[in-house]
């Protein structure tokens, strides 16, 4: 679903404001643009199986793999700049306990309720942000990706967009940004709101429904980019326990026919783990009913992170039969795939298309 101008306001969780939400319907491509048939392919931080997330090198694998999206999660620096992080916890992503100089920044954190102690980005400015190097986040699951290590500085979410649209005219497609607003009720707790600086930058990039959805896990956060009146779709993000940061409704809750029709007063989409929408679950023809588009992640080919009886040997880090698991998505009838491994989305996506 769409929304349009003129959209019914809703009033969403204890003490949440009404809003409007314009999200746009996207787009008709041009009559020379080729658009994907299937569902959408989303490269889940890139191409994250094959490189170290949220890096120059991951996001571009994944376009030429296919992908239609790609995604950035976004957390601030000292200086309220946007950046692309899995967390704003950055030593498992970053080699900032190599630099002596930042020592001292290690600390410890309540973030969202939950004590973590590294090193966090709006603890640095961006300049400093950018002398550390990404590395792999998985390196005993993705081992050949380490190769990597080192080669790559931390990205902006403007260098996201300028990246997007080189790609999209280098390969005659449009390709869309997926940014998520992480932890957005802690960093507004701490003076670094994340949606203001999202919103000035879709305004100045001048984005729209064909490049640019935004999502989050926080109602509120979602609430916020809504009353900005974008023009661009919202996805809510549902987890598979508890509930929202701050919210009064369990994911459980979020995701009955009532919660759906809720969500789709403000969201163009849902994004369920992709274990909510298989069988006996109703959660996708609720949703559709509702007027929803569902995208679920996230799909990752190694055993561990596979149905059981699609794993293959005993290894947990070797690949499964991943095909099998895109296959029973797209035959369900999901609207978006979001994966580590686009390459693989996209050729299941073929091979599902040529047999329908």
């Amino acid at each position: 679903m769409s929304a349009t101008p003129g959209r019914r306001s809703v009033l969403f969780a204890a003490g949440a404001a009404a809003a409007t939400a314009f999200a746009a319907t996207p787009a008709a491509a041009t009559q020379t643009e080729k658009r994907p048939k299937g569902p959408l392919v989303i490269g889940h931080r890139g191409s994250a199986g094959w490189r170290p997330e949220h890096t120059a090198a991951s996001y571009t694998a994944a376009v030429r793999a296919g992908a239609d999206w790609i995604e950035p999660d976004l957390v601030p620096t000292r200086d309220h700049v946007l950046v692309v992080r899995h967390e704003n916890e950055i030593s498992g992503t970053t080699d900032v306990a190599q630099h002596p100089e930042f020592a001292d920044r290690r600390t410890t954190k309540t973030v969202d309720g939950r004590a973590v102690t590294g090193w966090f980005t709006e603890d640095f400015t961006l300049a400093e942000l950018k002398t550390l190097r990404a590395v792999e986040r998985l390196p005993l699951v993705r081992n050949r990706n380490t190769v990597f290590d080192g080669r790559e500085t931390v990205m902006t979410f403007q260098e996201v967009v300028d990246l997007a649209r080189a790609l999209s005219k280098e390969h005659g497609r449009t390709i869309a940004v997926f940014p998520e607003t992480k932890h957005p009720s802690y960093f507004r707790s701490v003076g670094l709101p994340l949606e203001e600086e999202l919103v000035r930058l879709v305004r100045r990039n001048r984005l729209d429904g064909r490049e640019c959805v935004v999502q989050s896990f926080e109602p509120s956060s979602l609430l916020r980019v809504a009353e900005a009146e974008l023009r661009v779709p919202l996805w809510q993000a549902l987890g598979t326990r508890g509930g929202p940061f701050g919210h009064d409704k369990t994911y459980a809750q979020m995701m009955t026919p009532e919660g759906l029709r809720e969500i789709a007063g403000y969201a163009d989409w849902i994004g369920p783990d992709k274990s909510s929408v298989v069988a006996p679950s109703t959660l996708l023809a609720d949703a559709h009913a509702a007027g929803l588009r569902v995208g679920a992640y996230t799909f990752r080919a190694e055993n561990q992170f596979l149905p059981a009886q699609l794993r293959r040997g005993t290894d947990p880090n070797g690949f499964g039969d991943a095909f099998a698991e895109y296959a029973l998505h797209y035959g369900l009838g999901v609207d978006a795939v979001v994966t580590d491994f686009p390459d693989l989305a996209v050729a299941a996506r073929e091979e599902f298309t040529a047999g329908s």
